[in-house]
């Protein structure tokens, strides 16, 4: 995530679409244990300057909460900041950004006891102006199919749906006898290809490295460690909250066999179109966090997209993973390409090769220590 002061965080760069290699095969979004030493999470009035909404939430919710607000109105950090002066209320867009959370925040109080159900995007819709007034189409839109009836009871149960999933894997047995995979492909994004490696190492430790022209960008899940991730140029970082939420079932090799110990419960909504493919959908539930739509194959059984999402006190940004070219690998399919899209930006990854069960050394997911100190940086 860009720092103050830096080019627009909101903006499509390779370093933040970095942030979203954490897939691999099977993925979702749950809350990383944290290291008994880690220290508690700072508020955002003891990072940031000139905070006068939202001074009170978790620092690290601040930078996903402007993207949330970049998304909504299809502009970019500079609409409201000042570069390299984000502190600054020169434009009048800031004021009135305050104003309207400020206003988002009162209506979902008054009216929905806090929940955030009215957001930003809910009048913007992508737009700088909002939508008030009702579009008039250009054609008459075409009739609604009939219903079929007793719909509802005619819905595949999770349970059938995840069964019939495992075996279109490979079987029980097969996923959980791989206890590593390494895939060697391509990354490309903006018209660009760039090698990619990518490590994991059941039941929880993944790394994949973006070998792009200005360095490595790192993105790596250690287990109960939690998430680290690496820019050229900078020291390594820890993950925040948000960010390991979303890198934890990332990095779960057998995520077909663990969704049911992932999910508290699981609703099957009517099959929707992705891409030419009928998909089943499947919402996988927890307390306390978004729902993830899992969309199975009619035909295969196989994962063929999820979308997941990180919630911040504005509401909600979508990461949608797209799934495809199934091959076998030791017995066990796997997906050979997926795209990885949010409103910022998409990417997508092709294997080239995958390897499954050869030797991977714990220390690949150890975070680096922090660079020593510059002779000048040191306490006399």
């Amino acid at each position: 995530m860009r720092k103050p002061g830096s080019r627009c965080f909101a903006s499509v760069s390779l370093a933040a679409m970095a942030a979203m290699l954490a897939v691999v095969a099977a993925q979702g979004q749950a809350p990383a244990p944290q290291a008994a030493s880690a220290p508690a999470p700072k508020k955002a009035q003891d990072v940031f300057k000139n905070l006068m909404v939202l001074d009170d939430v978790p620092a690290d919710q601040i930078f996903p909460t402007m993207q949330f607000i970049a998304a909504s109105l299809g502009v970019e950090c500079d609409h409201c900041h000042v570069e390299g002066a984000f502190d600054k209320d020169d434009k009048e867009a800031k004021v009135t950004a305050r104003k309207m959370m400020q206003m988002m925040l009162a209506i979902d109080k008054d009216n929905f006891k806090g929940k955030t159900v009215v957001t930003c995007f809910t009048c913007h819709r992508g737009s700088l102006e909002p939508v008030g007034t009702p579009i008039i189409a250009e054609n008459e839109a075409p009739p609604e199919p009939p219903k079929p009836e007793a719909a509802a009871n005619s819905l595949p149960s999770a349970d059938d749906l995840i069964a019939k999933y495992v075996q279109a894997l490979g079987g029980k047995d097969a996923i959980d006898k791989i206890s590593s995979r390494v895939i060697t492909g391509k990354m490309t994004t903006m018209g660009r290809s760039f090698p990619i490696d990518i490590f994991a190492k059941a039941p929880d430790k993944r790394i994949s490295i973006a070998h792009m022209d200005a360095g490595e960008i790192i993105t790596a899940y250690n287990g109960p460690m939690g998430g680290w991730l690496g820019n050229p140029g900078r020291p390594a970082r820890p993950m925040s909250a948000a960010e390991n939420e979303g890198a934890r079932l990332d990095a779960d090799l057998h995520f077909a066999t663990d969704l049911k110990n992932t999910f508290a419960k699981f609703t099957v909504r009517p099959a929707e179109k992705v891409g030419d493919r009928d998909a089943w959908l499947v919402l996988g539930m927890r307390e306390d966090l978004p729902p993830v739509r899992l969309y199975f194959d009619k035909e295969s059984g196989l994962l063929i997209r999820l979308v997941r999402y990180v919630q911040t006190p504005l509401g909600r940004n979508p990461v949608q993973i797209d799934f495809a070219d199934y091959r076998d690998a030791a017995g066990v399919k796997v997906a050979y390409r997926w795209t990885i899209a949010r409103p910022s930006g998409r990417f997508t990854i092709q294997a080239d090769k995958v390897q499954e069960n050869v030797p991977v050394d714990d220390a690949k997911f150890a975070m680096p220590p922090p660079p020593p100190p510059r002779p000048e940086e040191k306490k006399p």
